[in-house]
């Protein structure tokens, strides 16, 4: 699998009210991530990969890459069809939220 690297845009230079991650392959746009950034908590709304590039493991190897900058990390709102995902990379559920967490 190529190297993937993200680069963070802000909720000042996005002038949106959310941080967005732009995730890349060999300087080509594979998808992006609608987020917020809040101290060492990381907040993901959702993870956009484009369909070319889908079933890959590009979203997996994201969070992997976001683990370690974070204490903590918020997959809010998740979806049933997705919870696999999130618990196959360590997400435990939080609480009757439905969002699911990384510590």
């Amino acid at each position: 699998m190529p190297e993937l690297k993200t680069a963070f845009i802000s909720r000042e230079q996005s002038k949106s009210n959310y941080d967005w991650a732009d995730l890349s392959i060999r300087g080509e746009i594979i998808g992006k991530a609608r987020c917020l950034i809040n101290n060492h908590e990381f907040t993901i709304f959702s993870i956009n990969i484009y369909p070319e590039y889908q079933g890959k493991g590009y979203g997996k190897k994201f969070i992997e890459l976001i683990k370690p900058q974070f204490r903590k990390i918020t997959a809010d709102r998740v979806r049933y069809s997705a919870i696999g995902f999130w618990e196959n990379i360590g997400f435990v559920r939080d609480g009757a939220s439905g969002n699911w967490t990384y510590r």
